[in-house]
């Protein structure tokens, strides 16, 4: 069993999906601390003078984790689905995903922001094609921190598993510590795909929403499903 862990991150981008496509469990880590100013509340689209920021207003205090984070404005949702369509309404896929799109906005929970992100991601998940089996890090009581947590997190949903960790994790993660708690540690290996985005040059690292309204789920689904197995 392939495992991938990840923070709840909002809309993110294909290599996100990348990471669920090549695993068979994936966990939210929900309870990361949150982090001011990264993509667990906002991510990149396109606009017509280049990329913007598509960020989720939210309130906090330092230290919370993500878990515990609420929503600063009750508009969001609505705001951010003007914003996509004033982005991407001349955009090739547009008139056959824009309805489910709203569907997706509209049912997100507005509880707080951990879970409003990871019921995004299950639900593009299943439109692109990867059914999933998802889990909250917070309901599998692992008490530990860093590459241990890690190693524990994995070993509670899948005994001698493999964890599949991002590239960057190769910097700081130890092959020991999972070995030790008779676990595979894999990287994963993912090179942004270029596809028609319906302008000069290309940005990589979009929201993976700049690939379904240019492509339609099954295209941005053969782009983030490529050599992921």
């Amino acid at each position: 069993m392939i495992v991938a862990i990840h923070q709840p991150n909002y809309f993110p981008w294909l290599g996100y999906f990348r990471k669920i496509a090549a695993a068979d469990i994936f966990i939210f880590l929900d309870d990361a601390q949150y982090t001011k100013n990264s993509y667990i509340n906002r991510v990149q689209i396109a606009a017509p003078a280049g990329a913007r920021w598509l960020t989720a207003p939210v309130s906090y205090a330092f230290g919370d984790p993500i878990n515990r984070v609420r929503f600063a404005r009750a508009d969001w949702r609505r705001a951010h689905l003007d914003a996509l369509h004033g982005a991407y309404a001349k955009a090739a896929a547009f008139r056959g995903v824009w309805r489910r799109m709203s569907e997706i906005y509209a049912s997100l929970p507005v509880g707080n922001l951990a879970a409003a992100n990871a019921a995004a991601i299950t639900a593009l998940a299943a439109e692109l094609g990867f059914q999933r089996e998802f889990r909250l890090a917070s309901t599998l009581g692992v008490d530990a921190r860093g590459d241990a947590r890690l190693a524990g997190l994995v070993r509670a949903v899948a005994p001698g598993g493999v964890y599949l960790s991002g590239g960057g994790g190769a910097k700081y993660q130890s092959e020991e510590t999972f070995a030790a708690a008779g676990l595979t540690l894999r990287y994963a290996d993912f090179v942004h795909p270029r596809y028609e985005q319906g302008r000069e040059g290309f940005t990589p690292g979009l929201s993976v929403l700049d690939a379904v309204f240019h492509l339609g789920w099954r295209g941005a689904a053969e782009l983030v499903a490529a050599e992921a197995r």
